[in-house]
């Protein structure tokens, strides 16, 4: 523009120079003969001055153009900086121009009222039509609406629009508005996230209070009121305070503050109704990006539940539920204590003797029942500095501090003793139980719980071997204990490395010499220790429950030889495997017995089981059934040291057998008449019964003689042959299938049985 402004001046300068220069430009111009000239003079030079008056105003208008030009990008270059979309709505023809149109609108059809209708939230369109129609009304100086509207990506964005109508026809009516979009997500987002930690803190059920930098209160939750009464205006702009302690207590909190930045503290502090709460106080600094303080919160946490819940805790971890006593964890608590003080007092350990017999036949719950009957009878016995506890199970002890005096715990246990064995009444029942009590003394037998309580165990174990019998511990039964350890210590690793060996037993048919069959019976042969006898480690095994393992053993090698035999042509009879009474109990015995003999594929044919009366007789329901399920498998069974126990007639007959077994002992004994007597008293019944009968621990031929008088079928015992080993029952079965003799294949004179 301005380039043709130039060229057009040259060009006026130029037409007065060549008129300047005419020859008709001169001295004869005004010449009086020269008039017609002289007026095209004058109109030349009108013509010029209105040329060069319209050039004039054609460039003020350029420059004003110009301005405005200038004006306009500015502004675009601020709205498009600030990232506003500024709008100009013309309200009758719906048409709107946008600068900075970041949402792309300009495409959006028209509205009823507003032009981008079609993309505000449904749900904010109401709002937006009242307001809009409030500032029409002149209700409202600015039209001002937050809500959402949707960009050309579908996206929903939060904008602050704000408007003013500036034109109006000569109704009043608006014609015109203008304003400016404002994408405002960030903060609605901080105001939501704002407004959702404002109700976190007003719902909060512990109370809050916020302080400036002096320490005034600035403001405070619902729940402060409810903890400690008033409204809020009575606590604004007060300094801090705790109800009860005095402003030097304060003063000391806000140093100790200042060092940490962080206080904690339980306090007792009374609530709205003047009751003593304990209440945690936490108080933390806040800070602006400057690092000055600004502000402090306290947080006032009621710890009433909190501590009942840990007292119930407490009383959950260290009482038993089923007496209320103390129970174990708390034992070794208090006997810590005790130690630690230094003075004497003695420790009284016992159980109570069959109590599992009490559980399996009249059910726990009586059982619970009688356990805490039996703990209020004790408790009353015990003195008022001493302690009862249940340790566990049926077993309890009683910590008497303060004394060491013989006598003083002799008539205590004593008493424990004759309380423990009377009668209990109980559901239409009256039980009696016993007990055995070990008793240890502090410093003498230990100076540790773990020391004084195995020690006491000791002493009671060995206590019970007398029966309703109380024992002090001596270093004498600390080797029993030691010693009975090593052999559990050695059956443990005696499993794992293979220790545990079958030998077989041959059984003999009397009349004919023949073998019938064989038991199989279980040695411990050691490396080190060599062969550890029955008597010692069956016992030990039978507590620990190892006896079930060392069992399967017994049984998985004795179906293994057996199958050998038989597939060698060298046995067709059974094989007796002796199975003990925690076997027995086993829910899955039958499943057991089943693999063991599918494992080895053993017919059950050539499978017997021997049984103890006094395992049956525990629970004879129950023995009953699983009997049956064994013998319904085709396993024989017989019923091992009959006439030892407590047999009933009433229920042997119902017992599914097949064989009953002499003890030794009976043998032995036939020397007498009553002896002999008693055997014929057992093979008789056997008899009548219908059950074969095998008598155990036959040494002499008048043994053998007299039982073949009273027509027992078979017997087993030195008089034929002692207990023999894999290798060496295979020689005999050999010896005994050449021969094919009546009588003994040979004879082993010795001292004892197994």
């Amino acid at each position: 523009m301005m380039l043709i402004t130039r060229i057009k001046i040259r060009e006026i300068i130029l037409i007065f120079a060549l008129i300047a220069n005419s020859p008709a430009y001169g001295s004869n111009v005004f010449m009086p003969g020269n008039v017609l000239f002289s007026i095209s003079i004058i109109a030349l030079t009108v013509t010029f001055l209105a040329l060069a008056f319209v050039l004039f105003k054609y460039l003020q208008q350029q420059k004003k153009f110009a301005q405005l030009m200038l004006s306009e990008q500015r502004l675009k270059s601020t709205v498009e900086g600030s990232g506003d979309t500024l709008w100009d709505w013309n309200i009758r023809s719906g048409e709107i121009i946008r600068i900075n149109d970041k949402f792309n609108m300009a495409d959006a059809p028209k509205g009823k009222i507003f032009p981008n209708q079609h993309c505000i939230h449904p749900q904010d369109i109401p709002m937006v039509e009242r307001l809009l129609r409030e500032h029409f009304a002149e209700k409202t100086a600015f039209f001002e609406a937050s809500y959402r509207i949707r960009n050309s990506l579908k996206e929903w964005h939060w904008v602050l629009d704000k408007g003013k109508v500036i034109e109006k026809d000569e109704n009043l009516n608006p014609v015109r508005m203008t304003g400016i979009v404002r994408d405002i997500s960030h903060l609605k987002t901080t105001e939501e996230r704002l407004n959702l930690f404002a109700k976190c803190v007003e719902s909060l059920s512990d109370a809050i209070a916020i302080y400036d930098a002096q320490f005034r209160l600035v403001d405070l939750n619902p729940s402060y009121l409810t903890l400690f009464g008033g409204i809020r205006e009575q606590y604004l702009h007060k300094p801090f305070t705790l109800p009860g302690y005095d402003a030097r207590y304060i003063e000391e909190l806000k140093l100790a503050l200042k060092e940490t930045e962080h206080w904690q503290e339980e306090l007792k502090l009374s609530n709205v109704s003047n009751v003593m709460l304990p209440i945690e106080v936490t108080i933390d600094e806040i800070k602006n990006n400057h690092g000055q303080i600004t502000n402090y919160v306290v947080v006032f946490s009621d710890l009433t539940e909190r501590k009942k819940a840990e007292s119930q805790l407490h009383d959950l971890s260290n009482r038993d539920r089923t007496t209320g006593l103390p129970n174990r964890n708390l034992f070794f608590t208090n006997l810590k204590k005790l130690g630690q003080q230094g003075t004497h007092h003695a420790l009284l350990v016992f159980d109570l003797d069959n109590f599992k017999k009490i559980n399996d036949s009249l059910g726990h719950q009586l059982g619970d029942s009688l356990l805490a009957k039996l703990a209020m009878r004790l408790n009353k016995l015990a003195r008022q500095q001493d302690t009862f506890y249940r340790l566990g199970g049926d077993e309890f002890a009683l910590v008497m501090s303060g004394t060491n005096d013989i006598h003083t715990i002799t008539k205590t246990a004593k008493q424990f003793l004759a309380a423990i064995a009377t009668p209990f009444k109980m559901a239409s029942h009256e039980l009696v139980i016993t007990s055995s009590v070990g008793i240890v003394l502090f410093p003498e037998d230990g100076n540790t719980p773990e020391i004084l309580l195995k020690n006491a165990d000791t002493a009671m174990y060995h206590a019970k071997q007398k029966g309703n019998h109380y024992l002090f511990f001596n270093d004498g039964m600390n080797e029993q204990a030691v010693k009975r350890l090593q052999i559990e210590n050695l059956m443990r690793y005696g499993l794992k490395e293979d220790h545990f060996v079958v030998y077989y037993q041959p059984k003999m048919d009397i009349k004919s010499g023949t073998l019938v069959g064989m038991e199989a019976l279980v040695r411990f042969i050691t490396p080190k220790k060599g062969i550890i006898p029955p008597n010692v480690f069956i016992p030990i095994a039978e507590e620990t429950g190892q006896i079930i393992e060392i069992g399967e053993v017994v049984l998985d090698k004795a179906c293994r030889d057996v199958k050998t035999w038989i597939d060698a042509g060298l046995f067709d009879g059974r094989v007796a495997v002796n199975l003990s009474a925690k076997q027995f109990s086993l829910p899955d015995l039958t499943t057991r017995i089943d693999v063991i003999l599918q494992k080895n594929q053993l017919p059950s044919y050539f499978l017997e089981l021997e049984i103890t009366e006094g395992t049956v007789m525990d629970d004879p329901q129950e023995a009953i059934a699983i009997m049956r399920s064994l013998s319904a498998r085709g396993i024989h069974l017989a019923m091992d040291d009959f006439g030892t126990g407590y047999s009933s007639l009433a229920y042997l007959k119902q017992f599914p057998l097949n064989t009953l077994k002499v003890d030794k002992a009976f043998i032995d004994d036939m020397n007498s008449e009553r002896g002999r007597n008693m055997v014929d008293s057992i093979v008789t019944i056997a008899h009548n019964l219908e059950l074969h009968v095998v008598a155990e621990g036959v040494e002499s031929a008048d043994q053998l003689s007299y039982l073949e008088a009273l027509n027992c079928q078979t017997i087993q015992g030195y008089y034929y042959s002692k207990p023999l080993s894999y290798e060496e029952f295979t020689l005999f079965l050999r010896n005994h299938h050449a021969k094919k003799v009546t009588r003994p294949a040979f004879k082993v004179v010795a001292n004892g049985n197994d």
